[in-house]
């Protein structure tokens, strides 16, 4: 079997499982929606790392010593329809690496990263993705029932706070939070997160 180390060597129009991706080695970071290959945007910028890593130290720092965990990219999260039971790396399609989440359940993580739905989802948007998080990301944690799902826009100093209904299985708008806002996840109420000390330079 042919050792896949260079994006050439695939077919952007098939259809690959998370199986197929685990035996890559490529340089370039993908991802798989519904089985398609998408290419991550370049490294991120200063400014969305200096973010990213805020909101990391922030939720870091609450969850310590409880049974909730945060993670960040690289991590892979293999996603599936939550009404089915756990699938075998060929029977997935969806493979994504969100800038952060958080997982309560220990026995969704595994060697690789994440199998299943994490709680909560935060992406930080850069100017090269701002349409897979916005379309296709949003649509596939819906349904795979990603319980809260954050959009951040760094240049714009905003957030977008998705959580999902129950009854309908759609995500509704939660909240908006701009500027020096003070942003209380859904999942966690007792965390007030200073947007101040989110955005700061």
């Amino acid at each position: 079997m042919t050792t896949i180390t260079q994006l050439s060597q695939l077919d952007l129009n098939a259809t690959y499982s998370y199986a197929d991706y685990l035996t890559w080695q490529l340089e370039e970071t993908v991802e798989l929606i519904r089985g398609k290959i998408m290419l991550m945007a370049p490294a991120p910028n200063v400014k969305h790392q200096r973010l990213s890593r805020n909101l990391l130290v922030i939720i870091g720092n609450h969850l310590h010593k409880k049974p909730c965990q945060v993670f960040h990219a690289p991590f892979d999260v293999s996603l599936y329809n939550r009404r089915k039971s756990t699938l075998a790396d060929r029977e997935i399609f969806s493979v994504v690496q969100p800038d952060l989440c958080v997982i309560c359940d220990p026995e969704k993580l595994t060697v690789q990263g994440c199998s299943g739905a994490p709680d909560w989802v935060i992406e930080v948007l850069s100017p090269g993705n701002t349409k897979r998080e916005m379309r296709l990301k949003y649509d596939l944690y819906q349904e795979n029932g990603v319980t809260e799902y954050w959009l951040v826009y760094p240049y714009e100093q905003a957030v977008y706070q998705f959580v999902l209904n129950q009854d309908t299985e759609k995500y509704q708008l939660f909240a908006m939070h701009a500027g020096d806002d003070i942003a209380k996840p859904y999942l966690f109420p007792e965390l007030e997160i200073d947007l101040a000390d989110v955005f700061a330079e």
